[in-house]
């Protein structure tokens, strides 16, 4: 059966309580307090064009009286990367909750420097909504859900800014056959339905999707649905910008699920330009496993979770892959680790995995029955410090979750704001240490360019420049793209 962290009628699966205790590597940014902060943080981090990171908490904040959540109405949170939590805004702000409520699938920085995000329930129809929010805390509802339902309701998976400047994200449910939508949005909020999930009988194309859409280097978008395909366990769907769809592969296609099943996760594209993702349950032991397929549907199962003792290389996986300045991929299992801890499925913990199959636990969390430091681990991303960041919606202070760094000595880097444009448009470049920066290059074609912070530069695209990597010069070194960028003709 599936297992999720979090009940949506808003019950915890799991306590875990203790007292302060990390290992070497890993740093306490924060821990949520329920109230103001929030509580039970979900989803994925972003950094902001500040450095620091960005999330959502489902729970807590300080309008707790307005929803109808035992859990609370969630918040918007900041962390430091040198530690420090707060909460940037409080969802249920008016009753009836208009500004959305149980925001989970993680923020997206927009090349405004804007964020924006979706919340699961709340808007002015209830049925959840879009919105965006400055650094600073200015918070924008710009679209709810619900208007006719054609629309879809209870978005889940956060949002993806594509090539063209608009949001792509999903609706888990509802919809024109209620299976749940594919959309695309403005950022100013005006909503285009893109594909409708389950138009056939028992939804061979898919159904509820609950994962962010990545947009690979072809142009199109790559998610996940956790039902409906040949099976009912899910599938791994291709949507062009324009809407042409089309389903990759339908889970449960082996013999005894062994390609696994329910991809609660999204996809991840590497350097070699194969998509890489999880699956929840399914594999040879049943509990998960480690997936590539490429972008035109060829399929291969790499690893299978529980195949050490007590499943201390985890369980039940239902975060997203990163590929790291490294090259290697690296993620985490929400259960797992050699403990009993967490309801007997063990707290979770973090992994390095090199293809086709090596897997190597990196910390395991509660280890010790201790979780002080958090459990149950969510998506990471890498920092362009080089060191992974994340939340955990259990443990820390009370058990509302935590924030965290994890450091395993890996290069800093840079990033580009978007990561594909064309000759002459503006680039935001985030790093850090990124003032007295005295060359910018395009794979190789220098580029004009202004330091605004420590943590942003702005460059021009070019004429001499084609797709490849963007290198940075500064005072302490050279910094660069993991990925190529693309230049668009």
């Amino acid at each position: 059966m599936m297992k999720r962290l979090i009940v949506l009628a808003g019950l915890w699966i799991c306590i875990c309580v203790g007292t302060a205790s990390f290992a070497q590597k890993f740093g306490d940014l924060g821990k949520f307090n329920y109230e103001p902060d929030g509580a039970y943080p979900y989803g994925s981090l972003v950094q902001g064009l500040d450095g620091n990171f960005y999330g959502e908490a489902v729970g807590g904040g300080v309008n707790s009286q307005q929803c109808g959540s035992i859990v609370g109405c969630g918040t918007v949170s900041k962390a430091v990367a040198s530690g420090g939590l707060s909460a940037l805004y409080s969802f249920c702000a008016q009753a009836n909750c208009p500004d959305g409520e149980s925001p989970m699938g993680g923020l997206t920085l927009a090349t405004n420097g804007n964020l924006y995000g979706v919340t699961y329930r709340g808007g002015a129809n209830g049925h959840g909504s879009v919105f965006q929010i400055t650094p600073a805390g200015e918070f924008t509802t710009i679209y709810s859900f619900c208007s006719g339902c054609d629309d879809g309701v209870f978005p889940i998976g956060g949002l993806t800014q594509g090539s063209d400047g608009n949001l792509y994200g999903t609706s888990s449910m509802s919809g024109k056959y209620n299976g749940g939508t594919i959309f695309k949005i403005t950022l100013s909020g005006t909503l285009t339905t893109l594909y409708a999930f389950c138009p056939q009988t028992n939804c061979p194309d898919g159904a509820v999707p609950e994962a962010t859409l990545v947009q690979a280097g072809n142009g199109n978008f790559y998610g996940t649905t956790i039902s409906g395909g040949t099976n009912g366990v899910g599938t791994i769907f291709e949507i062009s910008p324009a809407g042409k769809f089309t389903t990759l592969y339908r889970f449960c296609s082996q013999p005894n699920c062994e390609d696994g099943k329910y991809p609660f996760a999204g996809l991840m594209q590497a350097t070699n330009g194969n998509l890489y993702g999880t699956a929840e349950e399914g594999g040879s032991n049943g509990y998960g496993t480690i997936f590539r397929i490429t972008t035109s549907g060829k399929f291969t199962a790499l690893y299978n979770f529980c195949s050490q003792p007590r499943c201390r290389d985890g369980e039940l996986p239902s975060s997203a892959l990163v590929q790291a300045s490294d090259g290697k991929l690296y993620g985490s299992s929400g259960y797992g680790g050699d403990t009993d801890f967490c309801d007997g499925y063990g707290c979770g913990l973090i992994y390095e995995f090199t293809p086709p199959g090596k897997l190597k636990v990196l910390y395991t969390f509660c280890s010790t029955g201790d979780c002080s430091s958090g459990a149950f681990p969510q998506t990471f991303i890498q920092g362009t410090d080089g060191a992974f960041y994340s939340v955990a919606p259990g443990g820390g202070t009370n058990n509302f979750g935590t924030v965290f760094g994890f450091s395993i000595g890996l290069p800093a880097f840079v990033n580009t704001l978007p990561t594909a444009g064309g000759v002459g448009s503006q680039v935001v470049i985030l790093g850090n240490g990124l003032t007295g920066t005295s060359i910018v290059t395009f794979n190789g074609a220098a580029a004009a360019f202004t330091v605004v912070s420590d943590t942003e530069l702005l460059a021009a695209i070019p004429s001499g420049a084609t797709t490849g990597k963007v290198h940075v010069v500064t005072p302490k070194g050279t910094l660069s793209t993991i990925k190529a960028f693309r230049v668009l003709r």
